[in-house]
């Protein structure tokens, strides 16, 4: 993955945002919805796919309504070197939402689920059994109050207008 990224324009956009309005919508109905046609729909949503914008369609996933309720954020501290072997025991851990390494006093931060606070209490004590962490400290989440969204960002830069298929910018 570059940090350079791929360049939205305001089709884009507008695309992404239809698409995370109605995530069902097929090419024909996000055509109609922005007044462009299915080709070019279907062109810019490979373009999206293949510059990695895109990373998939699956539905997005309610924890607390399928019974993990309980959220937490870990900060871990690891051995020197040890970030490959946390890695693997990380992915191998189901609660284990996501985990970035980071700076800081803090070597990876992780977000766990778990369904009470007795198995996040479990699943603590296996992130501190593992041998790659020195210290962990957590905090439980209690509610969220700005989901995990996109557009906002990829919109607050100025996009440049759409250009016409085959154009040659100059």
């Amino acid at each position: 993955m570059t940090t350079d990224g791929a360049r939205l324009d305001t089709l884009d956009l507008a695309l992404l945002r239809a698409l995370t309005e109605h995530p069902k919508a097929g090419a024909l109905e996000l055509s109609r919805r922005l007044g462009v046609a299915r080709g070019t729909v279907q062109a810019r949503l490979q373009r999206l796919e293949d510059t990695g914008v895109v990373t998939g369609y699956g539905p997005d996933v309610d924890l607390a309504a399928a019974g993990f309720g309980v959220q937490a954020f870990v900060t871990l501290e690891i051995a020197q070197g040890a970030l490959e072997d946390l890695t693997a025991e990380l992915a191998a851990m189901p609660g284990v939402l996501e985990a970035h390494a980071t700076t800081g006093s803090g070597d990876v931060l992780c977000r766990v689920a778990a369904r009470s606070h007795g198995d996040l209490q479990r699943t603590l004590l296996q992130l501190g059994r593992s041998g790659s962490v020195v210290r962990s400290t957590s905090v439980v989440a209690l509610s969220e109050l700005v989901p995990l969204r996109t557009l906002p960002l990829l919109a607050s830069e100025e996009a440049p207008p759409a250009r016409a298929p085959g154009h040659r910018g100059g």
